[in-house]
């Protein structure tokens, strides 16, 4: 299986990089950055491509040919894109104008991590975004589109979100499988990747002769990323 992964450095991309060492079927994974070099996995055979948005909308990179899937793990906020329209080009456009390549190359499956609350017709901006690349890449009609809503990410970051450190408090203060609040409680960046890299090698991998979208909402990445 050779594999697209966007996001790769970022805190769900990595661990899926990491969740691919489990899986000897998957034989190569390019990996779409805008750093020259990374630290990778030695066990997981890498392809690293210096991409930026700019040169790939300009043309001068492709999809590769022969992939079976496309990994979009991009995500970032307003604060740290530096403007709305910064933000909707990494978080829809860049997806979008991807997906529409993969599907002309007839890539069969595409995965995408949204976020909790998506909705196109959201009065909340980042929501609106998040609900419109979900709906664009719906019809496209890939043979198979898993479409991933994690609430608030715990995990190693870089620079520091304000909110998942609440989240983390959050996390360790409330008992949500007690209060019946799963698909509200904060998740490890592990466990989406996983989610991810088990639906693409099982239902993902069965279901090609039809379209299908399949959303997967925070409490079944929980119940699917608890174990390997």
């Amino acid at each position: 299986m050779k594999i697209l992964l966007l996001g790769g450095t970022g805190l769900i991309g990595k661990q899926v990089l990491l969740s691919l060492v489990f899986y000897p079927q998957v034989k190569k994974t390019i990996l779409w950055a805008r750093v020259e070099k990374t630290d990778s996995n030695p066990n997981v055979p890498i392809e690293l491509v210096h991409v930026s948005f700019e040169s790939f909308k300009a043309g001068k990179v492709q999809v590769p040919d022969g992939l079976d899937a496309v990994i979009c793990c991009l995500g970032t906020t307003i604060k740290v894109a530096g403007s709305e329209e910064k933000f909707r080009e990494i978080d829809y456009e860049y997806p979008l104008l991807v997906a529409k390549q993969a599907k002309a190359k007839k890539v069969k499956t595409f995965l995408i991590v949204t976020a909790m609350g998506s909705d196109p017709n959201s009065s909340l901006f980042y929501n609106r975004v998040k609900g419109e690349i979900e709906r664009d890449l719906s019809s496209l009609e890939f043979p198979y589109l898993g479409i991933f809503r994690p609430s608030l990410l715990l995990g190693d970051r870089k620079e520091i979100r304000v909110g998942e450190k609440i989240g983390e408090i959050i996390s360790a203060i409330i008992p949500f499988g007690l209060l019946g609040l799963n698909r509200f409680k904060p998740i490890l960046a592990e466990f989406v990747a996983r989610s991810m890299v088990k639906t693409l090698l099982g239902e993902a991998s069965e279901m090609h002769k039809i379209s299908v979208v399949k959303i997967f909402e925070n409490d079944e990445l929980w119940e699917l990323g608890k174990n390997h």
